[in-house]
């Protein structure tokens, strides 16, 4: 531990002032990263959380310390973990294309928590490294990120009369380099002819085209509809 951080290690008055600071600037650097970036969790949601947080721990400390009252000093902060679990998950939505999106926000809203109890206990070098590195993942790593090639994924909903109608599809998608991730057939009645669904998740190179690709599914025998989801 470093010495420069000993005379705030108890709880005082000037302790107190000190873990709060810092749980607000902590707060009010990721909370600005998140602004700038657009997202869901902002500037002053990110304050709040990681004052909140450490005021929690200090409480805990407080009834346990400086109040004598036979109190678990972590029983607070062990309520805060799961607290917090719930307002990340109000930034996660998931998109009409079934992409979810808000996830990173909601994991960083709750890291911003985990520091806030960190600097509320007065583990102060461990905040301050934890603040940095969560900066490091929501910027540098982002980039790293956005760099990465893959392979798009895309839904597939086709509609059709015969197994061997969905089997010939498969086998075009295959001899166009598509990967099947997923496959889920529901069926259905018209009349006398049964009639099949499929939701086809695929995987294929970023060049593929897919308007071609879907024409081509259209016109095969027995195939009713293809549209991509």
């Amino acid at each position: 531990m470093l010495p420069i951080f000993n005379s705030l290690r108890d709880l005082s008055v000037l302790s107190t002032a000190a873990r709060l600071l810092l749980a607000f600037a902590i707060g009010a650097i990721v909370g600005f990263e998140r602004t700038y970036r657009n997202k869901p969790a902002g500037f002053r949601t990110h304050i709040l959380v990681c004052l909140g947080a450490a005021i929690s721990a200090l409480t805990g400390q407080y009834l346990y310390l400086s109040a004598g009252l036979p109190a678990d000093m972590s029983r607070i902060p062990a309520g805060v973990v799961t607290g917090l679990g719930f307002i990340g998950a109000g930034t996660i939505i998931i998109t009409d294309k079934k992409k979810v999106k808000g996830l990173t926000t909601a994991a960083g809203m709750w890291t911003t928590g985990m520091i806030g109890l960190a600097a509320g206990s007065g583990f102060y070098e461990g905040a301050i490294l934890s603040l940095i590195l969560l900066l490091t993942v929501e910027t540098v790593f982002n980039r790293i990120r956005e760099s990465i090639q893959y392979d798009p994924v895309f839904r597939l909903a086709v509609s059709y009369y015969s197994k061997t109608d969905l089997d010939q599809v498969l086998h075009y998608c295959r001899d166009c380099d598509v990967t099947l991730s997923n496959l889920k057939i529901t069926g259905t009645n018209a009349g006398s002819a049964p009639v099949y669904a499929a939701v086809l998740l695929l995987r294929s190179d970023p060049g593929l085209d897919r308007v071609a690709l879907i024409r081509t599914i259209c016109g095969m025998d027995g195939i009713i509809s293809a549209e991509e989801l």
